[in-house]
């Protein structure tokens, strides 16, 4: 006899697809015996029992390549321990390039591999054919093999894990659906209390009171989300694959992708499986996913997939006499960035969310399930995870027409050139500055960014106002360098509107801004304080700067792409403390204006304010009247030079601009892009959140001391720094420049110390003023002064080639930021 599902749980798992299932082994695991998983209809009835059951290695960063990593060792050991075949084996996986850029990409990821950890090999087109002979390889331009890569089958990996939450004592429950997360308020928060469920076989009705809800609903998530306002964007899309008859004497073959045609290819028990990532995707189910999908598959469209298996024959010629067994059509969701969701929901504590794989969800679950228990059972995850943290998602990406358009996108471009600063093609516009129409009319060339447009570059007379992608030097480099001159020699004004502002304000908002930051709040009205908020190991939540605008009043300005993420960590920690937290991030334009004239345009464009260094010194802000409206200027800079940053009133935005406009024409004022701030910000060593900073990173190990005062007695992350002050430092972050002038840095390139790979750039781009390639990376180095470590010969490696480059602590521009102070 079934026991009846539980009344009490500690957590409750909405879904029983594989990332439903890993997040119950895992927590089981743990020692949570009192988890309930939920499965509507039947264990991997949505998309894990038609997913192709590729499981590599790499991901585009060292912490999405620890959790592939780590799903493929665990279904290495299930079968073991569960009995139930997985039917996993490492066959390695081979990627081929028929394109210069293609092979200059896989030779890059090559090199990322090697500072990942993962085993590759570049290959030779004949040792191409002694591992792949049935492969026609015309137009073969490299390829790299990845020996530990592997395969098996999803839904036995998800009914291995199932079974293995149930030896540790886990309830999971098919044909019962969730019909509502029920709420209550805990420490003046909206926080999970539980579930509703009915029986989809005897219609009977239930509640299980819980501490955590884990939404692993799959193509169903975003809709199970929005009833409790809590934002999952996804969307499911059409995928297609073949699978042959049996092709008698086919020997084991590793996993084939040839990208340039869209096309993966496996073998499996003496078939061919042939899988397609087209250009331009089919969004499915815009208007719902009906409640009894089951095990079903969509019509078939052998038009949409004709191109892809024309070029599919020519390149492996025995598909042309192997009979098409299967012509599978079946949906897969994707998010609006090609990463999943994961993590706890901003809008209600203690709800957690696992989907939205975009076709990578059976070489992610493991580790996903992995990290979120983990997540789950500490209050943070085992490392950074912004990658896939669903607090990067922005609230219009909700938008069911948003959706749509950016998932016909978004699946081409798993297989698409990963071109650097690629721009998603679709679903544009959504947020625009208030100067948005006078910089396009210039030859502003937009980039998107948590939905801003913003102004990456501008092209000039007659050059076209678009990007040219490549691996190599783009259209626009010889652009940005005259941009990021402009700031460094002369003036230069760009757009920072996008940039978040979140108000904090109250009787306690100094008090409560003590206690998050790690630098002193009890400053005088008008002060900046660049800080950083911590978390309780001394890791970066968040980089920022605050402003103390009156005795109860403080700005917060943040990166765009982390302002949900800052208003949630501030919210968490709010308590019941008399403050209100508010995102004004619409409300104000910035502009920023940078150089060495930057005073004199000033006092051209605002007469009536004293910008001289006395009047107005560097880290304070002050009211200005400009033209004939009002601002405030902010003395700061993120480009190491003198300037201020402008805010208005968004309505007195485009006045603003065209007083400066006007004032600039007599300084020669330059309109600069953010892929100039970009240079001159690593020139000056200073650091980006997310990429160079992040929750893992010690602000210690960071070069970020300088900004926590310890003598403060209470604030989060105090106890972490004073302990690693007391320990020493077990890595630290450099800053590289190449000697060679002529390579680029982007991210994830290996640093190798005396010959020897000791870690990776986390950032990179060209220093136009330094003269070469700028990167910025973490290397180890316990117990060691900076003597020593600089001492070592250094180089980078770029697609198998090692550069040599100069390396430094302080940074290589300016560094005792005389510029900045002027």
């Amino acid at each position: 006899m079934t026991p009846p599902i539980p009344k009490h749980a500690r957590a409750v798992i909405i879904g029983g697809g594989i990332a439903g299932c890993s997040v119950a082994y895992h927590l089981a695991k743990l020692g949570w015996s009192d988890v309930v998983l939920l499965e509507r209809k039947q264990l991997t009835s949505g998309t894990t029992w038609h997913a192709a059951g590729l499981i590599a290695q790499l991901r585009a960063t060292r912490n999405m390549t620890r959790l592939s990593k780590y799903s493929q060792e665990l279904y290495g050991e299930l079968e073991a321990e569960t009995g139930v075949a997985t039917g996993f084996r490492r066959n390695g996986s081979i990627t081929m390039a028929l394109t210069a850029e293609r092979r200059e990409e896989i030779y890059r990821q090559a090199s990322m591999a090697r500072a990942f950890g993962v085993e590759v090999e570049p290959l030779g087109e004949t040792e191409l054919k002694a591992l792949y002979p049935h492969l026609n390889t015309k137009g073969f331009a490299g390829a790299v093999y990845l020996p530990k890569d592997g395969q098996g089958d999803p839904a036995n990996i998800a009914l291995a894990l199932a079974k293995g939450a149930r030896m540790r004592g886990a309830h999971i429950r098919e044909h019962v659906k969730v019909t509502a997360v029920t709420e209550t308020l805990r420490g003046g928060r909206r926080a999970v209390a539980g579930v509703k469920w009915q029986s989809d076989e005897t219609g009977e009705t239930g509640t299980i009171a819980a501490d955590f809800v884990v939404n692993c609903a799959g193509m169903w998530a975003g809709e199970v989300g929005r009833r409790n306002g809590v934002n999952i964007p996804l969307q499911a899309c059409e995928h297609f694959y073949i699978v042959t008859e049996t092709i008698p004497d086919l020997a084991r073959l590793p996993v084939l992708r040839v990208p340039d045609e869209c096309a993966y290819y496996k073998e499996d028990a003496g078939k061919i499986l042939l899988g397609a990532f087209e250009p331009v995707s089919k969004p499915w189910g815009i208007h719902g996913i009906s409640e009894d999908f089951c095990f079903d598959q969509l019509p078939e469209d052998f038009e949409h997939f004709e191109p892809i298996l024309e070029k599919a024959v020519s390149r492996v010629p025995l598909l042309e006499s192997a009979g098409i067994h299967t012509f599978f059509n079946g949906p897969e969701s994707f998010t609006p960035d090609d990463a999943y969701h994961l993590g706890e929901a901003p809008e209600i504590a203690g709800y957690f969310v696992a989907a939205g794989f975009n076709s990578v969800g059976i070489q992610s679950s493991g580790g996903a399930g992995m990290a979120l228990a983990h997540w789950m059972e500490r209050g943070y995850p085992p490392f950074d995870l912004s990658d896939v943290d669903i607090r990067r998602m922005q609230p219009f990406m909700g938008n069911r027409t948003y959706l749509v358009e950016r998932a016909k996108e978004t699946l081409g471009l798993l297989y698409a050139d990963h071109f650097p600063y690629r721009q998603k093609a679709t679903a544009r516009g959504i947020r625009r500055s208030p100067f948005h129409e006078t910089l396009a009319k210039r030859g502003a060339v937009f980039g998107e960014t948590a939905g801003w447009e913003r102004a990456n570059w501008f092209a000039g007379t007659g050059q076209e106002a678009a990007y040219a992608y490549s691996w190599k030097r783009q259209n626009w480099f010889d652009n940005s360098a005259a941009e990021h001159r402009a700031i460094r020699e002369n003036v230069g004004l760009y757009d920072m509107t996008s940039f978040g502002k979140i108000i904090v304000d109250g009787r306690d908002a100094e008090g409560f801004l003590n206690h998050v930051c790690g630098a002193e709040m009890a400053v005088p009205d008008g002060k900046i304080v660049y800080t950083q908020f911590l978390n309780d190991r001394g890791g970066i939540e968040a980089d920022v700067t605050v402003t103390r605008l009156s005795e109860t009043r403080y700005l917060v300005v943040t990166p765009a792409a982390t302002t949900v993420r800052d208003l949630s960590w501030l919210m968490r920690h709010r308590g019941e403390r008399a403050v209100s937290i508010v995102d004004v991030t619409a409300s104000e334009g910035v502009l920023a204006v940078m150089g060495p004239r930057a005073r004199d345009l000033m006092q051209a464009a605002a007469p009536w304010h004293d910008w001289s260094n006395a009047a107005h010194p560097f880290g304070t802000a002050q009211g200005i009247d400009i033209g004939l409206g009002q601002a405030r200027a902010h003395r700061v800079s993120y480009v190491g030079e003198l300037g201020w940053e402008i805010y208005m009133p968004t309505d007195q935005g485009a006045h603003v601009l065209e007083t400066l406009l006007d004032a600039g024409a007599a300084f020669d004022l330059r309109l600069c892009g953010l892929h100039a701030m970009d240079s001159c910000r690593i020139e000056k060593g200073f650091r980006h959140f997310g990429h160079d900073i992040t929750e893992e990173d010690h602000v210690l190990e960071a070069g970020l001391g300088f900004a926590v005062k310890t003598a403060k007695p209470d604030f989060i992350g105090r106890d972490a720094v004073l302990r690693r002050k007391a320990e020493g430092l077990t890595s630290r972050m450099l800053q590289f420049r190449l000697t060679d002038p002529e390579p680029l840095l982007y991210h994830a390139e290996p640093i190798l110390r005396d010959g020897q790979i000791v870690g990776h750039l986390t950032s990179g781009n060209y220093g136009h003023t330094l003269g070469g390639a700028v990167g910025l990376g973490y290397v180890p180095c316990p117990g060691e002064d900076a003597a020593s470590l600089l001492a070592s010969r250094w180089e980078i490696e770029i697609a198998g080639n090692r550069i040599a480059a100069e390396a430094s602590l302080r940074p290589l521009y300016d560094p005792r930021s005389q510029r900045t102070k002027a």
